[in-house]
């Protein structure tokens, strides 16, 4: 794999790309190409949450466990779609709860890009997936991945606010420092659990606050 990834996260991840890990990720990925299966979120868009938002902008983590599988969904940040495909039943609930917490306008899109340039990394545990089949890379190597970028971020960035929906998501509260962090855990806004503490959660209204209170300007919301 070409690794496309924004210059200061390419810095702080360099000792990462040399792991053995990260080769057998990117040769498992040729192989499916090679094999004429199908990965979303699209090559360039592999490492978009990077670009959307490099290491010295992060001030929230959105933590999600896999891109969406389905034609044209995945682009590279968790949770979120391109404009002109239909939010999925999580992001749906996702608003409802910004709506009720915050009071923004349930939006008509699902494209998370205005959160990102604004400090919010939209970080998926895998990066990839196969067409049609959730959790098809989960064990091909990207949560080593993704367990570097996240104790990075705590290790590097002060007063991040990380959003763990979901006990997948929560599983990985161990890397962050809490006594230098918030971390904000409830449900996760799947139709099967959003009934179960991810509605009334107030996220986002939590997270604006504790960045006020740090002296960082709160995220706009609004999409």
């Amino acid at each position: 794999m070409n690794v496309q990834i924004e210059a200061s996260w390419k810095e702080a991840l360099s000792g990462e790309f040399r792991q053995s890990y990260f080769k057998t990720i990117t040769e498992h990925l040729k192989t499916e190409k090679a094999q004429g299966k199908t990965i979303y979120p699209a090559g360039p868009n592999i490492f978009h949450a990077f670009t959307a938002t490099p290491l010295g902008e992060v001030k929230v983590v959105i933590l999600g466990q896999d891109p969406y599988h389905g034609p044209g969904q995945a682009h590279g940040l968790s949770f979120s779609v391109q404009k002109g495909v239909p939010p999925p039943p999580s992001l749906v609930n996702i608003f409802k709860e910004l709506h009720d917490d915050v009071g923004t306008p349930i939006p008509r899109h699902g494209f998370l890009e205005h959160w990102a340039r604004q400090g919010v990394l939209l970080l998926n545990a895998s990066l990839t997936v196969r067409a049609g089949e959730p959790m098809s890379h989960a064990k091909i190597g990207w949560h080593h991945f993704t367990d570097a970028v996240i104790k990075k971020v705590s290790d590097e960035r002060p007063h991040v606010v990380f959003i763990l929906w979901g006990k997948f998501a929560q599983s990985k509260e161990a890397l962050i420092d809490t006594k230098k962090h918030l971390v904000i855990k409830s449900a996760h806004p799947s139709p099967l659990s959003a009934n179960n503490g991810f509605f009334g959660s107030k996220p986002f209204s939590q997270t604006n606050k504790w960045l006020m209170k740090h002296g960082l300007d709160p995220i706009d919301w609004a999409v």
